[in-house]
């Protein structure tokens, strides 16, 4: 089992006929089932063309009602990706994952309060995807560092997202699925509705939750998880408390007021019951260890 998406999803590319979008979406297909999830792309008037073997479509609404698809993939540019979530809601995907980076905050927000009315779930944007390993990968992380298992991966940066599963994977510890939620200020899902799916999911056993400063989406999540999680977290928190060398995270993070450090989450963390780690190179043992009691 896995959550949010599994080779019976039905994926269309918005943004296919450009470089980025055909790349990855080349890739995409190629991994595990993604010559049957990819059914569509979406770019306006160029339907009728084919890409990567894939029918383009010039509206969203189009695509759903040709080929049934329900997830949305968006590599469309900054000035227009906004617009591109709203056309792809209003045609009523079930899932929507924004890899576009550098959207104006003022698009998402308007964007953002339309999301509220529809049953339309979104990741991102500026993240790296979704990947259920051995089934679909959906976005621009590395297939080929994914094993299929147990542990669920969800993180604001995508390079640590990578860091994290390639860890995971060399010590034998498989990935149910990994989420890489994405670190601009306004975005989707957050930290907690993706572990409220992992706690929910059988085929999960523990949890890698990966954060950053600025904000307060992992305090948050923190209060949930010392209330409700029966699976166990093992976190880190990118940002000044890691070694020289090792400092990841978005250059727009934002610590406001003294909210949002990095000391502050972790001690939220911990508090909750999470296993934390200061070092990024110890997240991958610090979870076989909590597995094995």
């Amino acid at each position: 089992m896995a959550i949010l998406i599994d080779k019976n999803s039905k994926v269309v590319t918005q943004g296919i006929t450009g470089n980025t979008g055909s790349f990855h979406t080349k890739h995409c297909i190629e991994y595990a089932f993604g010559d049957q999830a990819f059914v569509a792309g979406v770019t306006p008037g160029k339907g009728g063309e084919m890409v990567e073997d894939v029918p383009v479509y010039n509206t969203v609404a189009e695509a759903r009602k040709e080929t049934g698809c329900n997830v949305s993939v968006i590599y469309v540019p900054p000035p227009y990706a906004a617009a591109a979530i709203d056309e792809a809601v209003e045609a009523e995907m079930e899932l929507v994952i924004c890899i576009t980076e550098g959207i104006p905050v003022r698009d998402m927000i308007a964007t953002s309060h339309r999301l509220r009315e529809t049953n339309t779930t979104l990741i991102g944007p500026n993240c790296p995807g979704v990947i259920t390993p051995d089934e679909i990968k959906i976005g621009i992380m590395p297939g080929y560092i994914h094993k299929k298992g147990k542990i669920g991966v969800v993180s604001r940066s995508g390079t640590l997202t990578y860091e994290v599963v390639h860890q995971l994977t060399q010590l034998g510890l498989g990935q149910s699925t990994c989420v890489g939620i994405g670190g601009d200020p306004v975005n989707g899902l957050k930290h907690l509705d993706v572990v409220k799916l992992f706690n929910e999911d059988p085929d999960t056993d523990g949890v890698v939750l990966c954060g950053e400063i600025g904000g307060t989406d992992e305090e948050e999540c923190a209060d949930w998880i010392a209330q409700n999680m029966t699976k166990p977290v093992v976190g880190f928190i990118a940002g000044v408390t890691a070694p020289p060398g090792k400092r990841m995270g978005h250059a727009g993070a934002i610590i406001s007021g003294g909210k949002g450090t990095a000391a502050e989450k972790i001690k939220a963390l911990q508090n909750a019951g999470v296993h934390v780690t200061e070092n990024p190179a110890d997240i991958g043992e610090l979870m076989q260890s909590v597995l094995k009691g």
